[in-house]
């Protein structure tokens, strides 16, 4: 099994959201964060003074899959989140040694 992280642009979660679905993912995990990479914010005007937003909004998502489906949910994230600007975000590939449905004590892909 397999943990996806993504990072992305707030406004994409919706069409990512709905391709992940899409692709059979069962479950997904979305967490407002800030963060900044090569973007290394931006300035913006608040009542006429100008100031400096070092760390972006931004949304991770965290997705549990099985190994085989790992490449559909790369390319389906990859596809639908890039706009080609700098910005778009980045995915995090990482194993998962175990899973356990708290409810009903089921575990790995079982508990998926």
């Amino acid at each position: 099994m397999k943990l996806v992280s993504a990072i992305l642009r707030p406004h994409q979660l919706d069409d990512v959201r709905e391709v992940l679905l899409e692709t059979g993912v069962s479950g997904v995990t979305v967490t407002e964060v800030k963060g900044f990479g090569r973007q290394k914010g931006h300035t913006e005007m608040y009542r006429g003074a100008e100031y400096q937003v070092d760390f972006l909004p931004k949304i991770k998502l965290e997705i549990v899959v099985a190994a085989s489906e790992l490449s559909s949910v790369i390319e389906a994230i990859t596809k639908t989140a890039n706009t080609g600007k700098v910005g778009d975000g980045k995915i995090f590939v990482s194993t998962v040694e175990k899973v356990i449905r708290i409810r009903t004590g089921e575990t790995d892909q079982d508990a998926l």
